[in-house]
């Protein structure tokens, strides 16, 4: 009966769910944002604010563990780089940043279960709940970094290492004006284990307009706008851009410059410790 009683109450005593390391950072962080979020702004605050970047960034390391890009520094920062709720940029994904001077290149390395939660606060932006439909959008290259919008041209097929389970890089125009344009910029995404690599490279290859997708887009222009919506001119600027770039998308492997911006991608792929 003792025995009976002792083992009852060693049940009772222990945590049905411990929390997770990745759990600790979270609250950490959320308790961060709650305080900044509601302070009034101070150089005070700013200090306090930088130290908590600090802080995050270590609790991060430990998550993620050592970090070897090629090219990049060696010590990562935290990729979310507000804690003021009303900042531009705020809601940034999880991770170790690095980036190279001016950054022309940036990466961000994260796990599965930062990136799973992430992606689930960004539900209603519209935002794939699954990581490889993620990884096919736009919307989760214009989140995950920087603070200006993305928009995605084409995909690029390239040699997925035997130890990623899954790769994928992207053509597209990031900006905070107007998208169209030729695309420039390479972004890759890898997994490997519980690890997740995103690099970001910007003048990456130099591309061209496509003669056939700017007739589609001279065409959708041309159509008469809803004066009904609020938003007519620019649901009609949407509609265009979206024809526009799957034009671009089934149209870009046939063009001179296709080939390079392959290699391209595959050489930053081979930037990311997956071997």
């Amino acid at each position: 009966m003792k025995s009976l009683a002792l083992l009852c109450l060693l049940v009772l005593a222990t945590p049905v769910h411990a929390a997770t390391p990745e759990q600790h950072y979270l609250d950490l962080r959320d308790r961060y944002i709650a305080k900044f979020s509601s302070a009034k702004e101070s150089d005070e605050i700013y200090k306090q604010h930088d130290a908590a970047l600090k802080e995050l960034a270590g609790a991060l390391r430990g998550l993620v563990g050592p970090v070897t890009i090629k090219g990049l520094p060696a010590e990562g920062k935290s990729n979310v780089d507000t804690l003021f709720k009303s900042d531009i940029g705020f809601g940034h994904l999880d991770g170790l940043s690095f980036a190279s001077e001016g950054y022309k290149i940036q990466a961000v390395v994260t796990t599965s279960t930062l990136l799973a939660h992430w992606l689930r606060e960004h539900r209603e932006d519209g935002m794939p709940q699954e990581s490889g439909a993620a990884f096919k959008s736009d919307r989760f290259y214009y989140q995950a970094i920087q603070d200006a919008a993305f928009a995605k041209y084409a995909e690029l097929p390239i040699t997925n290492p035997a130890s990623a389970s899954a790769v994928v890089a992207v053509l597209g125009v990031r900006g905070n004006g107007g998208l169209k344009g030729p695309p420039d910029e390479i972004d890759v995404v890898a997994t490997k284990g519980d690890k997740v690599y995103f690099l970001a490279t910007s003048n990456a290859v130099k591309t061209a307009e496509i003669p056939a997708c700017e007739r589609v887009w001279k065409q959708m222009m041309a159509k008469p706008v809803n004066k009904k919506d609020p938003r007519g001119d620019m649901a009609r600027e949407d509609q265009a851009m979206d024809a526009y770039t799957k034009c671009f998308a089934k149209e870009a492997p046939s063009q001179s410059w296709y080939a390079a911006a392959v290699k391209k991608a595959q050489s930053q792929l081979e930037l990311l410790p997956l071997q």
